[in-house]
């Protein structure tokens, strides 16, 4: 399908202004980095970063690749903001873990954004043809225990966008840019409440990137995520487990459109707006909740909620698994209210033990 407007769409919702830092909620480029994957965190309120114990570890959580000693491959397919009705606006995921005795466990994954075929004219409206759009990241991820109680992991993803194979009127260049990035993360399953998990995870760390102008280069979309998972009922046949995350993009843009490398961003975007842990910075925090019940290794049920006051986005989801010997069926879906981009949104998961 054909549209004159979608390239518009994507970098109105994905990437920032690049001349402008006033009125732009995330102030990163190649945002895709942070759309979650897998519709089994999806139907938790996408708080999963200290559970993270299943294929989807590779994006969640590196490090709870230390707690998952099996092979596992996830296939998901979302359509992405339905309410557009693009067909052919989507993102795909698939990840792998491999258990390795005595090592750990490796893992990778693809991100595939497909924006579409996008239809190219000049300046005075003549039609030049039409390309395809996406933009893709592949990861490959490792974990390991430390304690039998502690994980570390990390990650390193090679990023790929192409927005447009041209330039933008008379600008040399073309809407194509890559980079590498790399996440670390940690779990820990507590000594003093049985049950209990900590995690946290650091990602998208790298320099930024850049399209035309290097001077116009925009910060890749790192962010911080810590959470808990506490497993209230583990039992052969009822299980039930409740998860909170809360993360926060850590990224720095001064007056004039100019931002910090990550590196010095990791402390500055603390306090870049109104001062540390200021109602400005707290506002920033995204918070998520979530719950999941299953009834021994047949039938999962999710729901979950999370809270982004600054993009004023609140979704409800709700989610649902259904196990056959090795093969997992998971359903994702989302809600934000009538006519909001991410309502609707639905993710389809397909797991294998292998």
């Amino acid at each position: 399908m054909k549209r004159y407007f979608i390239l518009l769409l994507a970098i109105t919702l994905f990437l920032p202004p690049l001349n402008s830092y006033a009125g732009s909620v995330s102030q990163a480029g190649l945002l895709f980095l942070k759309i979650s994957p897998g519709a089994r965190p999806s139907g938790m309120g996408e708080a999963f970063v200290a559970l993270a114990d299943d294929a989807t570890a590779t994006w969640w959580n590196p490090a709870g690749l230390a707690f998952v000693p099996f092979n596992e491959l996830t296939l998901m397919h979302t359509n992405w903001l339905p309410q557009f009705k693009f067909s052919d606006l989507y993102y795909d995921f698939v990840s792998y873990t491999h258990y390795a005795e005595d090592w750990g466990t490796f893992g990778g994954n693809i991100i595939f954004l497909n924006y579409g075929e996008i239809q190219r004219t000049n300046e005075i409206g003549q039609d030049l043809g039409s390309f395809n759009a996406f933009e893709v990241a592949f990861s490959g991820a490792y974990g390991s225990q430390v304690t039998p109680n502690l994980g570390l992991g990390v990650s390193m993803k090679f990023v790929y966008s192409m927005l447009s194979p041209y330039g933008a009127g008379t600008e040399k260049g073309s809407g194509k840019a890559s980079v590498v990035a790399v996440d670390i993360g940690t779990l820990y399953k507590t000594t003093f409440l049985p049950g209990l998990q900590l995690g946290a995870n650091l990602s998208n760390m790298g320099p930024k990137v850049a399209y035309i102008d290097r001077a116009q280069a925009d910060p890749l979309p790192t962010n911080l995520k810590f959470g808990l998972a506490y497993k209230v009922l583990e039992q052969e046949y009822n299980r039930f487990t409740v998860t909170f995350d809360v993360d926060k993009e850590l990224v720095t843009r001064k007056a004039n459109g100019e931002s910090d490398p990550f590196y010095i961003a990791l402390f500055t975007s603390w306090y870049n707006d109104g001062g540390f842990m200021s109602a400005d910075e707290l506002e920033e925090f995204i918070w998520h909740m979530g719950a999941e019940y299953w009834y021994g290794d047949m039938v999962g049920l999710r729901a979950g909620y999370w809270n982004d006051s600054l993009g004023k986005v609140k979704p409800m989801t709700f989610g649902l698994s259904v196990k056959y010997s090795a093969y997992r069926f998971d359903f994702g879906y989302m809600t934000a209210g009538e006519n909001h981009p991410v309502t609707d949104t639905m993710r389809f998961s397909l797991t294998f033990g292998l």
